[in-house]
């Protein structure tokens, strides 16, 4: 047989039994046994001395933990040392072969050495390394998410604000503008301690120890959402004040946490002062209003800096919901007015409470605030809006700062301005009274609906030598009808013009026929009112020199007086007082048309509103200028012939202070010589006091008065326009559809039940009503004395001028003048004007701006806007009708 397959020879420590014998633990012979060899062995050279194999296995199992050298040890009694040896060797060999133990787990779960349910019962060890865990992570990320997020910039709806508007007594007029939010930022130092230390208190009692969050307000809050219950928005002050100015208002995961990540870093970063500042201005406190300044004057009609402590403390009840706590009621059920009464009660009371735990309020102050009961707040008022004549005010007074301040519209949209307006309280409500008044007294669409429907009024008041808008009436309402009727609108001003060619003829006066060209600018003769001039009707239409002035089609001009009457000769003077048309229209022509524009533009009518000044009829009123310019130019007169643009704004503040303020840019010219303005004065105080304007006469009673009267052919529009020392006004009225498509001025043959409409009807009505009522309790002044001033031109004829009946004396439109033969044509369309609210003809005609364009669209007027200028016709060209004649009235 192979050597290598060979049996082993067998081991001297008694083989297989004496191992398993070793692991068991028992000696290798019992005690007393024999040393010799043979008696140590059975008969296959194997001890057993356990009776068997079975029990064999038995003793090695139980003994399976001893140590192999512990058998060895106990088998040496019988064999000696070396089968002592022999025994340990067998015992190291079933050790060996035994069952190894189970190897350490880093997380022991489910748990070794448990049974059952017990297995999968976590140890204290690790549910407080499992939370530990947790925090380390939460803690980790967090750090990270600092790192890594900026404080955003604030948003800019959080910055937007209202602009407050105040009259011109620095009494609130309107909060408007700047966006859908009423809201006003104020500095920390307006906001008072009562209102900090009551919203602190109700609010967030450790606002100034935390370091701007509260983790178990987070936690919650997350939960609750996570769990798809009800959102729950930050719970600290320095959250809402994160929430309200860089982030949105929706409740989500993401946002919580990025609020939560920003709060922390503003806290860290910004004063506390800061935090509760810009909290307290960007809260909704119900009432539409946003921030502590609007809230009290919402809740309270005062400032914030004038809350009490218990109106402090009612105001820091609101934020915890003010639909469910303005007194007044709210929206939606469990909001009625008892409820929210009773809820905001108990609120105030624990903010109280509360204000006293902190020690910012003593027990006894408390106790007294207490005994005098809840703060009831003001009654509600409508929502400010721009009905009635207050849009047309804040518009008015919105562009005139972007036309003539750095400030433009977008700063202006985004508010926080306080608006100091010249615009006079107790004058606007009476001019609006006394249209009302007229009209509801005349107008009737109703029972005429073909003749009084789409009137409309129009007016505006100036304060002379400042030009300070005192008060206008743009319209019905500025959320109906959406042009303003004090600003630009196309309407024609008829006769009310006829004073600046009186100016320019006394100022410049006339050219002579006889001198060459170039000779009359040197050699002109000042004129003066009592200059006669031929009145009768259709009489030729000459240039200076004599010869005719022929249209572009090379026809004849003639004009038409009132009634086709002629008036023989007649001084300038008669001739203002009953508004006769060919005397100006001829003076005109003879001063020359382009003076009487300078002469205009001299007294504050705007360049682009004086279209048409090549043409006969511009003498006669073809402009346009608004309302608003027509008393700025009539108050140079009142002023002694000192210019000053209306305006509209006095000043303007911001929360840094004052941004702007009109004395800055304040100009006052001399725009007509004092003893030309006199005299024209005096000759129109003949109009009040014994011509077309003598509806005015009660005002001349108390108050020396001046005015004009004009009507526009086709009775189209009427004007009064007028003044006294103090004061001067201009008073519109025309009819047309605001809201058609293609806008045209309508006929006001029959309008209030009358034959036809003009300045000294229903206009000076309306100017007498209003003037009596806006100068009650100013004493008289008298106009300064008139100077002789220039030459009589002409000569009077012997025969005297007839007394003008009933009549005549009330003003009429200038009839188109005709050829010797004239034929019958219809009233052209004006090619000088464009109707109102026609957008696309007025920026076509004048160069259009984003304001509309012309009265009021320049720098210095209170429309604002950009100044458009309009190319004057070539020369030979007219701008009157085909026929030479002239579609604009006379008075």
């Amino acid at each position: 047989m192979s050597e290598h397959r060979r049996k082993p020879p067998p081991q001297q420590g008694g083989g297989r039994a004496a191992a398993r014998r070793s692991q068991s633990g028992r000696r290798a012979t019992p005690r007393g046994a024999s040393h010799a060899p043979s008696a140590s062995f059975a008969s296959e050279g194997e001890e057993r001395p356990y009776g068997g194999r079975a029990e064999a296995r038995r003793a090695a199992k139980g003994g399976r933990r001893r140590a192999a050298d512990h058998g060895a040890g106990h088998g040496a009694g019988a064999g000696g040392g070396r089968r002592g040896g022999g025994g340990g060797t067998e015992g190291g060999r079933g050790r060996g072969r035994g069952r190894e133990p189970e190897k350490k787990r880093f997380i022991d779960y489910p748990r070794a050495g448990k049974y059952g349910w017990r297995r999968f019962v976590p140890s204290w060890k690790q549910v407080t390394g499992t939370c530990l865990g947790f925090f380390g992570l939460l803690l980790a990320t967090a750090g990270i998410g600092l790192a890594m997020v900026d404080i955003p910039d604030p948003q800019k709806t959080a910055q937007v604000q209202k602009n407050v508007y105040y009259w011109s007594d620095n009494t609130q007029m309107v909060i408007a503008g700047g966006g859908d939010k009423n809201r006003q930022i104020i500095d920390y130092e307006e906001i008072p301690k009562s209102m900090q230390d009551a919203v602190v208190a109700a609010e967030n009692a450790t606002f100034w120890e935390d370091n701007g969050v509260d983790p178990m307000g987070i936690a919650r809050a997350v939960f609750n959402m996570a769990m798809g219950g009800s959102t729950q928005s930050g719970s600290t002050i320095t959250q809402q004040y994160v929430k309200n100015t860089y982030l949105s208002q929706e409740q989500t995961l993401k946002r919580k946490f990025t609020e939560l990540l920003i709060s922390v870093k503003v806290g860290g970063v910004k004063e506390k002062e800061e935090i509760l500042a810009g909290y307290l201005n960007t809260a909704y406190y119900g009432r539409g209003a946003y921030g502590i300044e609007a809230a009290a004057r919402a809740y309270y009609n005062k400032p914030a800096l004038e809350l009490s402590t218990t109106e402090s403390a009612f105001l820091a009840a609101t934020l915890n919901g003010p639909n469910l706590y303005d007194p007044a009621g709210g929206q939606g059920p469990g909001a009625s007015a008892k409820e929210n009464t009773e809820r905001a009660t108990n609120r105030w009371k624990f903010a109280l409470r509360r204000m006293v735990e902190i020690g910012k309020l003593d027990q006894s102050e408390r106790q007294e605030i207490l005994a005098k009961g809840f703060p009831e707040p003001d009654k509600p008022k409508p929502a400010t809006n721009k009905a009635g004549q207050i849009g047309y005010l804040t518009d008015l007074a919105d562009n005139y700062i972007i036309a003539n301040t750095t400030i433009s519209r977008t700063k202006l949209d985004q508010g926080g301005y306080k608006i100091h307006t010249t615009f006079d309280k107790k004058k606007m409500a009476a001019l609006t009274k006394a249209v009302e008044k007229v009209e509801d007294a005349n107008i009737d669409p109703k029972k005429r609906p073909e003749t009084d429907k789409y009137v409309q009024f129009g007016g505006a008041s100036v304060e002379p030598k400042t030009g300070k808008i005192k008060a206008i009436y743009g319209g019905s309402d500025a959320t109906v009808h959406f042009t303003n009727n004090a600003d630009y609108t196309g309407v024609q001003v008829g006769s009310t013009f006829k004073p600046f060619v009186l100016s320019a003829a006394m100022e410049y006066g006339i050219r002579d026929p006889d001198l060459p060209p170039e000779q009359n600018e040197q050699q002109r003769t000042i004129v003066s009112p009592k200059s006669i001039y031929d009145g009768d009707n259709k009489l030729k239409v000459k240039n200076y020199d004599g010869s005719i002035w022929r249209n572009e089609k090379d026809e004849e001009w003639h004009q038409r007086n009132d009634g086709d009457e002629s008036k023989g000769d007649i001084d300038l003077r008669t001739a203002m007082q009953f508004s006769t048309n060919t005397p100006y229209i001829q003076l005109a022509m003879d001063v020359g048309l382009d003076k009487v524009r300078q002469t205009a533009e001299a007294a504050g009518i705007k360049k682009d509103n004086l279209p048409g000044w090549r043409s006969p009829s511009f003498a006669l009123g073809t402009s346009a200028p608004s309302a608003i310019r027509l008393a700025g130019a009539y108050a140079t007169y009142a002023a002694s012939g000192k210019q000053a643009d209306p305006y509209s704004v006095e000043s303007i503040e911001s929360r840094d202070g004052e941004v702007w303020n009109h004395d800055s840019v304040a100009k006052v010219k001399q725009g007509i010589p004092a003893d030309v303005a006199d005299n024209v004065t005096d000759v129109l105080r003949t109009v009040i006091q014994e011509g077309t304007g003598t509806t005015a006469k009660p005002v001349d009673a108390q108050w020396p008065a001046a005015g004009k009267t004009g009507t526009t052919d086709g009775n189209r529009s009427a004007w009064f326009a007028g003044y006294t020392r103090q004061l001067s006004t201009a008073i519109g009225m025309f009819r047309v559809d605001d809201q058609a498509k293609n806008q045209k001025f309508l006929e006001m043959y029959g309008t209030g039940d009358q034959e036809s409409i003009h300045g000294a009807s229903f206009p000076a009505e309306i100017w007498t009503e209003y003037m009596l009522s806006a100068m009650k309790g100013k004493s008289p002044q008298q106009f300064p004395e008139p100077s002789e001033l220039g030459t009589i031109v002409g000569e009077p004829t012997p025969t005297p001028t007839p007394t003008p009946t009933e009549t005549e004396q009330e003003e009429s439109p200038d009839p188109t003048p005709t050829t010797e033969a004239p034929p019958e044509t219809p009233d052209p369309d004006p090619t000088t004007t464009c109707r109102p609210l026609d957008w696309e003809c007025r920026q076509n005609e004048n160069g259009g701006n984003e304001n509309g364009g012309n009265e009021n669209g320049g720098p210095g007027d209170p429309g604002g806007g950009q100044p458009t200028t309009e190319s004057p016709p070539e020369e030979g060209e007219t701008e009157g009708n085909d026929n030479g004649g002239s579609w604009f009235g006379n008075n």
